[in-house]
């Protein structure tokens, strides 16, 4: 007899080991998914505030970058930039790209950036802040660096490839290495899935 609870088709991770839940049930999934990305107040690369309001509901995908990055940044901002071209006209998918050099990354800065990637429409949000807030976020909120979870320390610098697919309940739903152009392939796909499901 087919169940009348209704699954999702994408995993959940609850944790910074990032082991894939599956097939949570809507009923349970606060109880068996309790983590969710926590709340954020920061400034993006027009000079608008950018906080969780701004994903309140939507669709988003997490990056961790800096301008000044000469190694895997260019090729994630490059990948990421296939997701924001796929997307462009919808308003349920936001793409947030967080400096991990705020203290360089100043709104100019990023303006360029985004600049140099023909980023003009309102759904890509290139991000500085508080250092604090920024690897307190990436660290326990998006797991960013996965391997090493709560263990880093606050002033160990963050350098990651990984990308983070979080749904409109703010819980994580994926994560991919975004200097394969492969797997934005797949987070391209996934996110198709998740707004099927959602919207």
């Amino acid at each position: 007899m087919a169940s009348c609870v209704e699954k999702t088709s994408l995993p959940y991770y609850n944790t910074a080991d990032f082991e894939p839940l599956f097939d949570v049930s809507k009923a349970e999934l606060k109880d068996v998914v309790p983590h969710q990305i926590g709340s954020f107040t920061m400034i993006n690369q027009k000079g608008e505030t950018v906080s969780q309001e701004t994903v309140e509901g939507k669709i988003h995908l997490a990056t961790f970058i800096f301008t000044g990055c000469a190694s895997i940044c260019p090729v994630m901002t490059k990948n990421i930039k296939k997701v924001y071209t796929h997307f462009l006209d919808e308003p349920n998918v936001v793409l947030l790209s967080f400096s991990v050099t705020p203290w360089k990354d100043s709104v100019a800065n990023l303006r360029r950036f985004a600049a140099n990637y023909d980023v003009q429409g309102p759904n890509w949000h290139f991000i500085t802040g508080k250092k604090a807030e920024i690897y307190n976020l990436a660290r326990r909120s998006y797991f960013a660096e996965e391997d090493l979870g709560f263990s880093k320390d606050s002033t160990d610098f963050l350098h990651t490839e990984h990308v983070l697919l979080i749904d409109s309940d703010k819980r994580i739903r994926g994560i991919y290495n975004g200097t394969l152009e492969l797997e934005i392939d797949q987070a391209i796909e996934d996110i198709e899935l998740l707004l099927h499901e959602q919207f």
